[in-house]
């Protein structure tokens, strides 16, 4: 039983041709939705957030919802998760009595862990090495708006942190080329770069990185848990933000995306991230649909 269970943990726990399956099926959800299709219906998801949330809690019980099945909202502080108990026992007990566990947690090894001994799929909501189910719902956004990706050029401006290791995993699995422009002591994870090295292309200027560019991505300077660095990371990534001159250097029907949530004057200013090529509403919502076809994919 244990061989057939199904995880998604990266987005590397997909093939190409998977994923682009997944993104087609997203965008088909959304624009076909039928109050009698629940695929789910006497299933259960057990969500457990060590890190606070708005689109991965809403999109994931929304899309329980709409596919008639339900959601549990777990945090450390209500169960025994917060008061030690290991986490091989947890993922052997809650899997027990659900058909699927999500989490949105701080270590990345306690996703493997869970996946280890749970008995059901696990996803990874969010961890500070990867965020794959933002990357769904940005490809699906891509893919709606502008076609495939293949052979296109994504700008990353800011932290190389865990959405732009994402992003380096899904310009492996799509084939489209990755401008990465980090200042030099926030740069990503060397072993993921080296994945897909010859996809990859570093640069010190955010108008340089955006030259040409068909999608210009960015993400908050201090995430979740990075507090005590603000000040620090201001300073570091001063010269990091994405500015309607930075556009201005992408294709002229360029896209701005950002995960969200933003802060405007800091890695975006308010003229770009209110601006015509921003589609940063139209991606978050997309996290429902991208949601809706992994948990088809997963449990059905």
């Amino acid at each position: 039983m244990k061989q057939s269970i199904r995880h998604f943990l990266s987005l590397l726990d997909l093939s190409p041709q998977e994923f682009k399956l997944l993104i087609k099926r997203a965008i088909s959800l959304k624009n076909n939705r039928d109050p009698n299709y629940q695929p789910l219906k006497g299933k259960v998801l057990a969500m457990i957030f060590e890190k606070s949330s708005t689109r991965t809690r809403i999109s994931f019980e929304t899309g329980m919802a709409y596919f008639g099945g339900n959601a549990l909202f777990l945090s450390p502080r209500d169960t025994q998760l917060g008061r030690g108990e290991p986490l091989e026992d947890s993922a052997r007990v809650i899997s027990s009595m659900v058909d699927c566990i999500m989490l949105r947690t701080h270590q990345h090894n306690t996703v493997t862990t869970f996946a280890n001994f749970s008995s059901v799929p696990v996803i990874n909501g969010l961890t500070e090495l990867l965020h794959p189910c933002q990357l769904l719902a940005d490809m699906q956004t891509y893919f709606e708006l502008r076609g495939d990706i293949t052979n296109k050029t994504v700008a990353w401006v800011g932290d190389g942190n865990n959405m732009c290791h994402s992003y380096i995993n899904a310009a492996k699995l799509l084939k489209f080329n990755l401008n990465i422009c980090c200042p030099k002591e926030f740069q990503p994870n060397s072993e993921i770069v080296q994945s897909a090295a010859q996809l990859i292309t570093f640069f010190d200027n955010p108008t340089t990185a955006a030259k040409n560019a068909d999608l210009v991505v960015t993400d908050v300077w201090a995430s979740m848990g990075q507090e005590d660095e603000q000040k620090q990371r201001e300073i570091a990534f001063a010269d990091f933000q994405v500015t309607a001159e930075v556009m201005n250097q992408a294709k002229p029907d360029a896209l701005f995306m950002h995960c969200l949530p933003a802060h405007r004057g800091e890695e975006v200013s308010a003229e770009v991230i209110d601006g015509p090529q921003s589609v940063v509403f139209q991606e978050a919502e997309n996290r429902l649909h991208a949601q809706k076809a992994l948990l088809e994919l997963l449990l059905k």
